[in-house]
């Protein structure tokens, strides 16, 4: 059953307008009240709704946004479209990060509370499905951008993975390659095994190697493929940074890119344009993502009904040096 904040006022022996003054500020609440009515708001586990704005002030027109961290490679390329949708909306933007795990969430659950803003968006830090799909079913607005796969319970920004992986191996085996190297990241993310799949039922391999998405995850896969004597005349990489790293290896054995080994990546970061060769990879549309996800929030925010199907924006596939166009 969902907590209300009459619920919080009748445990604590407060009005409803006494607990609406400590989420909004706590002004004109005397301290020990306060600290009576958060100690009762964090056992309840009470989460103001959507349509609670408050009674002592309205919406603080301020969003937050959750990631698991600022160092992931798109990361920046979503925050400037989030950034660029809710300002010229008029709305603040809070960042908080899970860098420090269970720490960093509870000082999160604790922001939501407190009504720091009025809807969340997400990129999912690891573990937190669960705790965000509480939050929103307690009534707190919510978006997730980039669902990797998890198909929440809550709207979501997807993109096609599966089909970008595909467009990957279409490429590739019109360029006349036969014998594909897959590295991927861990496969515990659904986007890798949706990229996996859409790859695989196009050109078939035995050879995949699992990793993280670094740069060092690349170099080393290539390092031991060569080293093991196993044939392959293209790398398929699940981003750009293993590319990196796999054109970096294979710079070093001796071996050309693209005449005996072609390489295509997947995200289409900046820097892709400026290896060398320069990088064929799948575009992930990640700042339009974070626009839409954000014009979805503020649509809901403002009454209008967001749909509980994910708002899917298509990859693409980008040629450059490393797998030119046959």
């Amino acid at each position: 059953m969902r907590v209300t904040i009459a619920d919080v006022a009748r445990e604590a022996g407060v009005s409803k307008t006494t607990v609406s003054r400590v989420l909004n500020t706590g002004a004109e609440v005397d301290s020990a009240t306060a600290a009576r009515v958060r100690e009762v708001i964090g056992r309840l586990a009470y989460v103001p709704s959507s349509g609670a704005v408050g009674l002592a002030r309205g919406a603080s027109r301020t969003v937050g946004m959750l990631t698991p961290s600022l160092t992931w490679p798109w990361m920046g390329e979503v925050l400037q479209g989030v950034a660029d949708t809710v300002e010229a909306a008029g709305y603040g933007l809070l960042l908080y990060t899970c860098r420090r795990g269970p720490g960093s969430v509870r000082h999160f659950i604790g922001q939501v509370s407190a009504r720091a803003f009025d809807g969340l968006l997400v990129v999912e830090p690891e573990n937190t499905l669960d705790t965000l799909t509480d939050l929103y079913r307690r009534g707190l607005p919510v978006v997730l951008v980039d669902d990797r796969g998890h198909r929440p319970a809550f709207p979501s920004v997807a993109t096609t993975n599966r089909a970008g992986g595909a467009s990957a191996a279409d490429h590739l085996l019109a360029s006349g390659r036969s014998r594909p190297l897959v590295v991927t990241g861990r496969r515990d993310f659904g986007c890798v095994r949706e990229r996996l799949a859409g790859f695989v039922d196009v050109l078939p391999t035995g050879l995949v190697v699992e990793g993280e998405f670094t740069e060092a995850t690349g170099r080393e896969a290539v390092e031991r493929t060569l080293a093991a004597r196993r044939l392959f005349d293209c790398v398929f990489a699940h981003n750009d940074l293993i590319a990196a790293g796999a054109l970096r290896a294979l710079r070093e054995a001796g071996l050309h890119v693209p005449d005996d080994v072609a390489v295509v990546g997947f995200d289409d970061l900046p820097m892709a344009r400026h290896t060398e060769p320069p990088l064929t990879t799948v575009r992930q549309p990640m700042r339009e993502m974070g626009s839409a996800a954000a014009r979805m929030l503020l649509a809901g925010l403002g009454g209008d009904p967001i749909p509980d199907e994910p708002l899917v924006l298509p990859t693409e596939l980008i040629v450059r040096g490393s797998a030119p166009a046959p």
